[in-house]
């Protein structure tokens, strides 16, 4: 019996609650609808069950994986020969005390906004049309209009490589441009905390509502994708660098620039990993080569 098999006989014994699921196919769970099966998924709704998940998998020499939403994430065609812990789902919790929320890392940031704003708490508008978890926008600073998670995020519980429990605050969560200290994905995130400022309801809504309204109208929320494919280089926009060298449209296999917003690739419906990796690399040559500006993936990628 191999230490994946062994593995899930183990976590089936003594987490009789916790979800497993073998050799899952990952485009059931990344945005970009892409992906070959992984050896082996959990998705724990407690975080007992969590930690359990990661103590054990730890025993057999295993490392996991932590995935939340899958909206940054582009997996094999291959699929992973590993171990996935999915957050999402599952460790949604949501508290609130005066100025502080704090919420499991499996919690939607589409949630999360909207219970913000019902507590007439500001400071996480820009998230609300981010199709990521809580964990997920952590590890990846994510952001949008002028927002990003390191304006309110205060400290941060996690199991560290080795299974234990510790909260990382202030300096040490090491925030910058789609950066954090979880980078590395060594670590399992269970909750984060949130400082925000008082607001009106009424406002709050009115602001998401105007985000909101911007994605639709300049993003192609109607295909698959992971949003933005590469990071904003310094002084630049992606997107009009793409667009400047008129890619808009180019398309390999089933991936496409998108003809709605440059600084996304889409899923025309049959797109295969190989496919967007190597329209990817066909827009960096030619913007470096057009521009002398070269593009950095901000998509992660599995398995490849």
């Amino acid at each position: 019996m191999d230490r994946y098999a062994s593995l899930f006989r183990e976590l089936s014994r003594t987490c009789p609650d916790l979800e497993l699921r073998a050799e899952e196919p990952m485009s059931r769970h990344t945005t970009f609808r892409i992906g070959g099966p992984v050896r082996l998924m959990a998705l724990p709704r407690t975080e007992e069950d969590a930690k359990k998940a990661v103590r054990a998998a730890l025993q057999h020499d295993i490392h996991p994986f932590y995935m939340g939403n899958g909206s940054d994430l582009l997996v094999s065609d291959q699929g992973y020969e590993g171990f996935i812990i999915k957050a999402v789902d599952g460790l949604g919790s949501l508290e609130h005390h005066d100025n502080i929320i704090t919420a499991g890392s499996g919690v939607l940031l589409s949630r999360l906004s909207s219970f913000a704003m019902d507590k007439g708490l500001s400071g996480l508008e820009f998230a609300h049309g981010i199709p990521g978890s809580v964990g997920g926008a952590v590890t990846m600073n994510a952001g949008a209009y002028d927002g990003e998670m390191k304006t309110v995020v205060r400290s941060v519980r996690c199991l560290t490589a080795e299974g234990q429990e510790e909260t990382v605050a202030g300096d040490d969560l090491d925030f910058s441009y789609r950066h954090s200290a979880f980078q590395d994905e060594s670590r399992l995130i269970l909750s984060a905390e949130m400082e925000l400022k008082p607001g009106d309801s009424g406002d709050i809504k009115a602001l998401m509502d105007d985000f909101g309204n911007r994605r639709r109208h300049k993003q192609p929320l109607d295909l698959p994708s992971a949003g933005s494919v590469f990071k904003r280089p310094k002084g630049y926009f992606a997107a009009s660098l793409i667009d400047e060298c008129k890619l808009k449209g180019r398309t390999v296999g089933g991936a496409q620039v998108s003809t709605k917003h440059a600084g996304f690739i889409v899923n025309l419906g049959n797109a295969t990993c190989s496919d967007v990796l190597t329209l990817a690399d066909q827009v960096r040559e030619t913007v470096l080569r057009e521009t002398g500006v070269e593009l950095e993936l901000e998509v992660r990628t599995l398995g490849v």
